[in-house]
């Protein structure tokens, strides 16, 4: 007796809602002469293999300055461009052409065949005949023992996310140019890197594709270390209103654990949010992919805007170092304590 098909799951209402929205969007859009194009981020790969990341948008022109730099760009640009789902796109590794297809936000993340020297090397992805945009990819030698997981609001940036109204104004509103770094973590992530050629440093955010180029700027404007950013797409999917943003940092943890067997990940977070709670559960179950975890502690004021800090556990006696700073500089000074950085 033939078994049945398995039931088709139920597409929330809201999720064909934005689907529509965007599609009617795209049309408007083409009518008036616009096309797609890719914006392509900053990827990573292994042994024989790349996992490349961009969006298929069409987007409106910002004018740049003078010196190349963009000019009063208000949150809500990221926001404006349109996603074009399922766009057929072709990326090119070493002169090999692979034709994949973007999500229904646009998103390109895929992971591809490819030989690459490690380091940063060169990828091009191409939609509906358009010029090739070149972006890269960092490729992780498998002599690589160490690297760097780090969270990006107000771990690296002073965003007070997790208030709804707060993030509504840092996403919409603010300029770009207004937003802070959290003082000393780019020279901590220097440090790392500088003693550690090779080692990769991966960003990873709750934060929406919509803003990896501001991102992107910013973390290139205060001398950050090059990255990847591994983000996610804000709106409803098939069964629920919004994305977890828990659970896509659980995942690319799972995810990097698989990839890369033989480093041990350094952990970077706040407590304003999941990630003292995220690290444990991460460092419990692969206790081998975790040289140390880092945590930011918000200021007084940090915490009242981001809605209060999550309480750090006590990680005396776990297997792999804790630590926590206000700073990029105490942390730093804590992870030459625990021997993570040699001592100056």
């Amino acid at each position: 007796m033939a078994s049945s098909p398995a039931p088709r799951k139920k597409i929330l209402w809201l999720a064909r809602l934005e689907r529509r929205f965007h599609s009617w969007r795209e049309r408007r859009a083409r009518a008036r002469g616009q096309r797609p194009t890719v914006a392509a981020y900053p990827g990573y790969g292994g042994d024989g293999w790349v996992r490349v990341l961009g969006r298929v948008l069409i987007a409106p022109k910002v004018p740049p300055t003078d010196g190349g730099e963009y000019a009063s760009v208000r949150g809500w640009r990221s926001f404006a461009s349109v996603p074009v789902a399922f766009a057929q796109v072709r990326v090119t590794i070493a002169g090999v052409s692979h034709d994949i297809v973007a999500d229904r936000g646009g998103v390109i993340d895929a992971k591809l065949p490819g030989t690459l020297e490690p380091g940063w090397q060169p990828v091009t992805m191409t939609v509906e005949g358009s010029e090739p945009i070149e972006t890269r990819v960092f490729v992780i030698g498998t002599d690589v023992e160490f690297g760097i997981v780090s969270d990006i609001d107000d771990t690296v940036m002073v965003t007070a996310l997790p208030r709804p109204f707060v993030a509504a104004w840092n996403s919409f509103v603010l300029d770009e140019h207004a937003r802070q770094p959290v003082p000393g973590m780019a020279v901590m992530l220097e440090r790392l890197t500088r003693d550690r050629p090779g080692s990769p440093v991966i960003y990873l955010s709750t934060g929406a594709w919509n803003v990896a180029p501001t991102l992107m700027r910013f973390l290139r404007r205060h001398v950050f270390p090059s990255g990847p950013m591994l983000l996610t797409d804000w709106g409803p999917t098939h069964d629920r209103w919004f994305r977890s943003g828990r659970d896509h940092k659980a995942e690319n943890l799972r995810r990097l654990a698989q990839e890369f067997p033989h480093v041990r990940w350094l952990l970077i977070g706040d407590d304003g949010q999941h990630d003292d709670a995220l690290y444990t559960a991460f460092a419990s179950e692969h206790p081998d992919r975790v040289r140390a975890v880092a945590i930011r502690r918000l200021s007084p004021t940090e915490a009242v805007l981001a809605g209060g800090r999550t309480a750090v556990n006590d990680h005396t006696a776990a297997q792999v170092p804790w630590v926590t700073g206000s700073d990029g500089a105490a942390l730093l000074d804590r992870l030459a304590g625990v021997g993570v950085i040699e001592s100056d």
